[in-house]
C-alpha cells in the first residue's frame, strides 16, 4: 500500500503572482509559499486553475513552480498541475516537476477536442511515464475542461501504479464516493468545490484543494479539525458561512481571483498583483465587495476559531 498521509489535509491552489506589468514575480511567488507556511496548510497544488495555467507559457509555469520549490521544499507537500493542451509540452513540464522533486503532478483532460477515452488514458499514461518517479493525480474538472472522468476511464487508469487518486471538481460528491470505492484503500480523492468541502469529506475525500483556501486557509484547517472530531453540526455551521463568503468573493465584475489578490492586500498586507487577461481584474466599483468579503472573513475568524 502506498503512504498517502502526505496528502491528507487542506492544500490550496496557488495563485499566479504578478508584478506591475503582469509578468510573473519570482519575489511575490516566494512570498506567498511563506505565507501558507506561516498558516500552517499540508501542502500546495501549483498551476492549476487558481494558478491561471491555461493563461500561462510553459516557460512561466516552470518559473513559478521554480520559486515555489526553493521555499516549499521538505515543508510542504508540492502538488503541480503541468497539463497543457498537447502532450509534447505536458511531458516537458511532467520531466521538469520530476527534476525539482515535487512530491505529485496532475493533469486535466485536453480541452476543446472530444477526444475517446483511450486518448485521455494515452495522453495521461504519456505523461506521468515522462515522470516515472513522481505520484499522479486525475484532475476530474468536466464543467470546464468538457470531458468527464467516467468510472471505466478512472479503471483503465488505475492500472498506472503511479496514479493516487483523483483531485474531483465535479459538483455531484456522488462522484467523490464512486471514486473513493473504484480506487480502494490505497488511492485517494481530493474534494475540489470549495462549497462543499464538508459533503465530500463525509462522501470519501480524504482531503482538499481548492482555490478559495489562500483567502482564509484557517476557516479551512478549522473546518477540517471540525469534521475530524466529529463536531459535524458546527463544521456544517462553519461551511455555510464559508460559502457566504464564497458568494460574496464571486459578486464583483472583476474576476474572484482578482478578489480574493485584493483581499489578501486587505487582510495580510500581501501583494501578490492581479490577474492575467482575459480574466477581469477589479473596478473601482468593486472597492465595497472586496472590503466587504475582507471584513466577513475577519469577522467568521472570530466566531469560529
Amino acid at each position: 500500500m502506498k503512504d498517502l498521509k502526505k496528502y491528507h489535509g487542506v492544500i490550496p491552489a496557488f495563485y499566479a503572482c504578478y508584478d506591475e506589468e503582469g509578468e510573473i514575480s519570482p519575489e511575490r511567488t516566494r512570498a506567498l509559499v511563506e505565507y501558507f507556511i506561516d498558516k500552517g496548510v499540508q501542502g500546495l497544488y501549483v498551476n492549476g486553475s487558481s494558478g491561471e495555467c491555461i493563461y500561462q507559457s510553459v516557460a512561466d509555469r516552470k518559473v513559478i513552480l521554480e520559486e515555489v520549490m526553493k521555499v516549499a521544499k521538505g515543508k510542504l507537500t508540492i502538488i503541480v498541475h503541468v497539463a497543457c493542451n498537447n502532450t509534447k509540452d505536458s511531458i516537458e513540464l511532467a520531466k521538469h516537476a520530476e527534476a525539482l522533486g515535487v512530491d505529485a503532478i496532475a493533469a486535466i483532460p485536453p480541452i476543446y477536442f472530444r477526444l475517446p477515452e483511450y486518448s485521455v488514458a494515452q495522453y495521461w499514461n504519456d505523461i506521468s511515464a515522462a515522470a516515472p518517479y513522481t505520484d499522479f493525480v486525475i484532475y476530474n474538472i468536466p464543467q470546464l475542461a468538457g470531458a468527464a472522468l467516467t468510472p471505466s476511464l478512472y479503471k483503465e487508469m488505475l492500472k498506472n501504479e503511479r496514479v493516487i487518486g483523483v483531485k474531483n471538481s465535479s459538483m455531484p460528491v456522488q462522484d467523490i464516493q464512486t471514486f473513493a470505492a473504484l480506487g480502494g484503500s490505497d488511492h485517494l480523492v481530493f474534494n475540489g468545490p470549495d462549497e462543499q468541502f464538508l459533503g465530500g469529506r463525509l462522501m470519501g475525500a480524504a482531503a482538499g484543494i481548492g482555490g478559495t483556501y489562500g483567502a482564509m486557509p484557517e476557516l479551512f484547517l478549522k473546518l477540517n479539525q471540525l469534521i475530524a472530531d466529529k463536531e459535524l453540526e458546527r463544521a456544517k455551521e462553519l461551511q455555510f458561512a464559508i460559502n457566504d463568503i464564497i458568494g460574496k468573493l464571486t459578486s464583483a465584475h472583476g474576476n474572484m481571483y482578482a478578489v480574493i489578490k485584493e483581499v489578501l492586500k486587505l487582510n495580510e498586507g500581501l501583494n501578490i498583483g492581479s490577474v492575467r487577461a482575459p480574466l477581469t481584474p477589479v473596478v473601482e466599483a468593486d472597492r465595497p465587495v472586496v472590503e466587504a468579503a475582507a471584513a466577513l472573513i475577519c469577522e467568521t475568524k472570530e466566531r469560529f476559531l
